[in-house]
């Protein structure tokens, strides 16, 4: 028998899911079953936290305290970016591999950058900026009319100055 869990310990539980939906109880039930926490109502709490990010997948973080699960969303930059796009959910059981094809400014590129700088490793900004601006060509959409790869080599020569965060 595994030892008694202490009431006053916060324990972390980081899970991927897709936002607005319940995630399956496959999923849940061996992560939250041995913290005595019920996931039928943790999953609902999670699609609850996730209604903004509906149909994009998105990291969720529960702190477990005293049974209590407390979820946190942790959205990935990728995420950011499409949400951005303002593109109309999809069912994902039926389109594959989307291609998005939209703009987006570079004052959201900013935006997107100081939600995720305290996940960066970059020193400074501009850094910050330069990882979305890859994260933004990887999804596939323009920033101001222009490719992300151009504002990045702008970036880095100078014609680009960048906000400090």
């Amino acid at each position: 028998m595994p030892p008694k869990v202490d009431p006053n310990q916060v324990v972390y539980v980081v899970i991927r899911s897709t936002g607005g939906e319940v995630p399956g109880g496959s999923v849940l039930a061996p992560k939250l079953g041995p913290l005595g926490v019920a996931p039928k109502k943790a999953g609902d709490d999670i699609a609850k936290a996730t209604q903004a990010y509906k149909g994009l997948k998105v990291t969720v973080r529960l702190a477990i305290q005293n049974r209590q699960a407390t979820v946190e969303v942790l959205p990935s930059a990728s995420t950011l970016i499409i949400q951005a796009l303002k593109e109309p959910a999809r069912d994902k059981k039926k389109e594959k591999n989307i291609k998005h094809n939209g703009n987006i400014s570079l004052e959201q590129i900013y935006e997107i950058a100081r939600k995720i700088q305290h996940k960066s490793y970059a020193k400074e900004f501009s850094g910050n900026v330069k990882e979305v601006l890859g994260t933004a060509f990887s999804v596939g959409c323009t920033v101001d009319g222009q490719s992300p790869q151009d504002l990045i080599q702008k970036i880095q020569s100078g014609e680009i100055e960048t906000p400090s965060a």
